[in-house]
């Protein structure tokens, strides 16, 4: 405890006691909703309990079925429901840990016609405009909540949490923005809170004192017509009264226009306004988003800020997160970056969620690393992301790894990625690798190219050689004015004050940020705080106005800024779904013009010649950046067969397209897994 006093130290609730300060927050897995999925959602929850985590928070399960998010969706409500989820508290329970169900009633939100809510009213991101609750519907809701509570304490859960955040049902009855009622569940602030403490009453009748019960509040609605601080502070003094134990904080609402979860958003950005309910409440408060090291956790812990902090993606990348801090490694620990490509991206593709970091995250019981059976030699040619996966669960398998990379250092495309502003967190991968590998003794060879004689000694050899820009067959592509991404990133060379971008992907988008961030103050790069965040998505620390919501403050860049993109349609569909429009809001914000379905003609000392929409135009620029895509590193593949070696081409040796790491990652495992079993 020496590290890490106040995350490690245990919190009594009274009539039970957790063993540390740390929440694993609740996450859809998709494992809830599938066939078969409960033994595989136990093995799930077994890891992070057998890990150390304190207390953990079930993905939403829906206390009657118009609550569903959506048809096929996860439902708690019946007796026949609690075999499976005996399943989970038990396997939690056998490793020493604590489980709470999360009840979760989608509202406006639900992805089906029977959807209701407080009031008929769509939300945006929703197909389906719910019904208005009827008095009688209401009250058969506070009934179902109360029975699911029943339910799963029966089942064996040591509490349940009660989602009243992120804009589902309750949430959406707390708020003028979605309540336009007029009977007493609607109106003033007394009738909107109604329906939230009703809820935990009925739940705390069912269920007695002895049994954890959490709520979790939106502290920041960040949506016009969100709720005051000032209400949710009554709140949440009301929550206490009617006997919540614990208070979960949640910040924005889903269809909120401010990154809240996104690794552009800086750790820890919201661990004071948690201090602000610490203050007004006498019962234990928890801090959320984008806590992901222990260092994080302990300072928001130590100063004060909450009783507790809730982790919810760190514990898809590493479910070893708390051991590892308890016993001081905390470099040992697989860092979430915050990518959400393979979580919550797959989620809302109605996909099993996993980790791009960590894919064995929610495939527990179907990828098991087990002992080679033969001492082997493996090589592994390259040292992105496909190649540092495969040497080590390789190495982790009993094989003798030696690695190559080229380059002076490890991480590939990650290292460049690292360099763009908002990605600083793909640094965390690479330092995980680099610990990890020494662990396992892989041996690793830096700044030497591979030769064929030397990799005919070993037994198995994996190429993941990654990619090298591909240049477009366009006259004057080799203009002085132009420079490949990789050279423009590498190099951080000089540019001028107007620069175009060929291509809109991932790549594109992530070039336009770095080279917009570049706001030059006085001759000096200006340095983004948290004031300086905040401030630029709009988000008011003082919560003076409904929603915590004030005017974003722009900032736009010092240069003049065009991405292009070849395709017709919407732009920066690349980055994910989940995140694209951050980034495209960024670039709107920073006066970045972009345009879709060009053609590009020609480049010369008058600048960058392009066809839009049919007409002719000409962008006088500085300075052209190419990120019109990638093609494969495959020279060595060919003299390898050349003299009968058989090589696993892995990643973007593999194939070139969208730049994509949970691909690569997963790949190199796969690969690591297979050598030899055949």
């Amino acid at each position: 405890m020496a590290g890490y006093p106040n995350l490690l130290a245990p919190l009594d609730l009274g009539f039970t006691t957790l063993k540390n300060r740390v929440l694993m927050g609740s996450m859809h897995t998709g494992l809830e909703d599938m066939r078969g999925g409960f033994p595989k959602l136990a093995a799930f929850y077994a890891e992070r309990a057998k890990g150390g985590v304190g207390l953990i928070v079930t993905g939403g399960f829906s206390p009657n079925w118009r609550g569903r998010l959506h048809p096929m969706g996860a439902q708690f409500s019946h007796g026949r429901h609690l075999s499976k989820h005996r399943l989970l508290t038990d396997a939690v329970h056998r490793h020493d840990g604590k489980i709470a169900l999360q009840m979760l009633h989608a509202g406006r939100y639900a992805m089906h016609p029977f959807a209701v809510g407080a009031s008929a009213i769509r939300s945006p991101i929703s197909r389906f405009c719910p019904a208005k609750m009827s008095q009688r519907q209401i009250a058969h809701t506070i009934m179902d909540f109360a029975n699911s509570a029943a339910l799963a304490k029966q089942a064996g859960y040591d509490g349940v949490e009660v989602m009243g955040s992120e804009g589902y049902l309750i949430n959406q009855f707390l708020c003028q923005r979605t309540n336009m009622r007029a009977d007493k569940w609607g109106g003033n602030s007394e009738n909107r809170m109604r329906l939230a403490l009703d809820i935990v009453k009925a739940i705390r009748t069912q269920v007695g004192p002895d049994f954890i019960v959490i709520f979790r509040i939106s502290m920041l609605d960040l949506v016009e017509q969100g709720s005051h601080i000032d209400e949710v502070i009554a709140l949440a003094q009301a929550l206490e009264k009617a006997g919540v134990t614990l208070l979960n904080t949640g910040i924005g609402w889903h269809e909120a226009k401010v990154p809240t979860i996104a690794t552009q958003v800086p750790r820890g950005a919201f661990s004071w306004v948690t201090e602000k309910l610490k203050q007004a409440v006498s019962i234990p408060v928890v801090a959320c988003n984008r806590i992901n090291t222990p260092d994080v956790a302990e300072h928001i812990l130590q100063t004060g800020q909450a009783d507790m902090v809730s982790m919810a993606r760190p514990f898809l990348a590493d479910p070893e997160f708390v051991s590892k801090a308890a016993a001081g490694k905390p470099e040992a620990i697989n860092t979430c970056i915050g990518c959400n490509q393979a979580c919550l991206d797959h989620v809302f593709a109605m996909k099993r969620a996993t980790c791009l970091v960590n894919p064995f995250a929610c495939y527990e019981t179907e990828l098991i690393v087990s002992k080679a059976k033969t001492p082997t030699r493996v090589a592994v040619v390259g040292g992105g992301p496909a190649g540092l996966s495969c040497a080590l669960t390789a190495a982790q398998r009993g094989m003798a790894v030696t690695l190559f990379e080229r380059r002076e250092a490890i991480g590939g495309q990650f290292r460049f990625a690292m360099r763009i502003p908002g990605k600083e967190e793909f640094r965390e991968t690479i330092r995980y690798f680099e610990y990890q590998l020494h662990q396992h003794n892989v041996e690793v060879v830096l700044g030497e190219t591979a030769t064929v004689d030397q990799l005919a000694n070993f037994d198995h050899v994996v190429l993941a050689t990654g990619v090298k820009p591909r240049v477009p067959e366009i006259e004057g592509i080799h203009h002085p004015k132009v420079i490949d991404y990789q050279n423009y990133i590498d190099s951080q060379p000089e540019l001028g004050r107007r620069v175009a971008i060929m291509g809109a992907g991932g790549v594109g988008v992530d070039v336009a940020s770095m080279v917009s961030e570049s706001r030059m103050e006085d001759g000096q790069t200006h340095n983004e705080t948290l004031s300086d965040w905040l401030s630029e998505w709009g988000i008011d620390k003082d919560q003076r106005g409904e929603g915590s919501l004030k005017r974003p403050l722009l900032r736009p860049s010092a240069r003049q800024i065009w991405l292009l993109q070849r395709k017709q349609g919407k732009m920066g569909k690349g980055p994910g779904k989940t995140t694209g429009w951050i980034h495209k809001a960024t670039l709107e914000k920073r006066g970045v013009e972009m345009l879709a379905g060009v053609h590009y003609e020609k480049i010369d000392d008058e600048g960058l010649h392009l066809l839009v929409e049919g007409q002719p135009r000409v962008l006088d620029v500085d300075t052209i950046i190419n990120c019109t895509g990638q093609i494969k590193e495959e020279g060595l593949v060919g003299r390898l067969a050349a003299e009968n070696i058989v090589a696993h081409v892995i990643g973007g040796a593999k194939f070139a397209g969208e730049l994509d790491a949970k691909r690569a990652i997963r790949e190199g495992v796969i690969t690591a897994m297979a050598l030899g079993e055949s």
